[in-house]
């Protein structure tokens, strides 16, 4: 079985780190926005978690806000669902003060951007998923064996992804983490087989291309959907998103686990024990 890069290097760290006492010291990164309201409840509820900071942007007020470096200072673990360039800088903070550990959530990082928190993992301890969801990283997996044994010359892949009109990036990063899933099971790298939208006369469709439509509108939390298309059938795998606090006890899971855990970038993967050796 293929794995993921940053599953492979947790495979080689298996050694755990000293495990905090519970419970285990939270704090909330963009504790204003929809995801950061939604963990601010999940935490407050869990009995093995303490809720010790939220904070956000610089210059927001809200009650109990505190500064991003006042929250760090009292967190095991920092729970963060922002914006590519807040988690990179949150992740370098981290890094320059050795800790607290990251559970990343934030979508649409850049290669660049994915380089400096694979960096700051040198450091400090890192789940970073484009879903946080139990039923998203299962399909995630179908979809790997699916290409695996689907050929790119006999069947087609195209990923469809639909959100709500207030998300920003496109496609969105569970669409990212199925293509990737796709790319793998055919031994491929998907920024060589991607198409991100098709526009005019663009031609026939090349073999062994992984596609990707994108519809934004709504309250659509998330449904994903990805379909393996052959002469005369159609095979469609799809997950659809009831509401946010999957994700939620998703990021939860990743928080109460990586706490225990030496430096490195970890995945779902890894917090599931799909990575085990």
């Amino acid at each position: 079985m293929l794995r993921h890069p940053r599953t492979e290097q947790g495979a080689k760290r298996r050694a755990r780190c000293p495990l905090p006492q519970q419970p285990l010291k939270i704090a909330i990164a963009g504790a204003l926005g929809r995801m950061g309201r939604e963990m601010t409840e999940a935490v407050q509820v869990d009995p093995r978690l303490e809720l010790v900071a939220r904070f956000h942007r610089p210059g927001s007020t809200g009650e109990g806000l505190v500064a991003r470096d006042a929250a760090l200072a009292l967190a095991d673990v920092v729970i963060d669902f922002t914006t590519p360039a807040a988690s990179v800088e949150l992740a370098k903070a981290c890094a320059a003060r050795g800790g607290p550990a990251l559970v990343i959530g934030s979508t649409g990082l850049d290669g660049s951007e994915l380089e400096t928190i694979a960096d700051a993992a040198k450091t400090i301890a890192i789940v970073r998923s484009g879903s946080y969801s139990l039923g998203l990283n299962m399909l995630t997996g179908l979809v790997e064996q699916a290409a695996r044994a689907l050929g790119a010359d006999d069947c087609d892949i195209d990923i469809l992804e639909a959100h709500h009109r207030f998300k920003v990036d496109a496609p969105s990063g569970t669409a990212l983490m199925l293509g990737e899933a796709a790319a793998r099971g055919r031994g491929v790298r998907l920024d060589e087989v991607a198409r991100r939208a098709r526009n005019g006369i663009v031609g026939t469709r090349p073999a062994g291309e992984i596609g990707f439509a994108v519809l934004r509108g709504g309250s659509i939390i998330g449904e994903h959907s990805v379909s393996f298309l052959a002469e005369g059938e159609a095979l469609t795998l799809s997950h659809s998103a009831g509401d946010r606090s999957m994700f939620a006890r998703g990021a939860i899971a990743a928080a109460l686990w990586v706490a225990g855990q030496c430096p490195g970038e970890y995945g779902m993967h890894d917090v599931l024990g799909f990575a085990a050796s």
